[in-house]
């Protein structure tokens, strides 16, 4: 039995077993500031997903705590679905990028798998923007170039995640909640 398999039978929420597991993972790697450890992303991530957008899923805040995980590191989709099931691998698969891709080949192909993809990825991509935005704040290199690529990246997952605000009221309350921290960037 894998330490995956071994984890999914141990007691306690699923999201916690997520938690330690992203952590371990992303040991070692640290955000662009050079100094906070990489996993505050994804667990802010998943806080986001539940405390702002009002989305407490197991599934959903799993796969934002993740999100990163077969992106960034050694992880891949078998290692997700054996420890937390099929359909939070999926979500995190829809939210990873193909970095065999070329860029300008990698990005469309990625929206499109979003645009396919369970809602909930598209709503974990939201908390994604909302928390890296948020974050440029504190980076050093948050300047007016940083702040329009990330403003930019905004407008890409509102406009994806758009159609599914008239059936989901987390969407909705995510894209609102993005809008108003765009509005707060670009108003310095």
């Amino acid at each position: 039995m894998s330490g995956l398999e071994k984890a999914r039978d141990l007691p306690g929420p699923m999201w916690q077993r997520a938690a330690a597991f992203a952590a371990r993972r992303h040991e070692g790697q640290l955000r662009k500031d050079k100094r906070t450890p990489y996993a505050s992303h994804p667990f802010r991530v998943a806080m986001t997903v539940r405390d702002l957008f009002e989305h407490a899923d197991e599934a959903t805040l799993c796969a934002a705590i993740l999100h990163d995980t077969i992106e960034d590191t050694a992880t891949d989709f078998d290692d997700i679905e054996s420890g937390f099931g099929t359909q939070v691998a999926e979500i995190v698969a829809a939210l990873t990028k193909n970095m065999l891709l070329r860029e300008d080949a990698r990005e469309p192909e990625y929206d499109q798998r979003l645009r396919e993809a369970d809602w909930r990825a598209r709503l974990v991509k939201l908390a994604d923007a909302y928390d890296n935005l948020c974050d440029i704040a504190y980076r050093p290199d948050g300047g007016a170039k940083t702040q329009r690529k990330h403003l930019a990246r905004c407008e890409r997952a509102i406009a994806l995640a758009e159609p599914d605000a008239a059936d989901h009221a987390e969407t909705a309350r995510a894209i609102l909640l993005l809008r108003e921290a765009m509005r707060r960037v670009a108003s310095g």
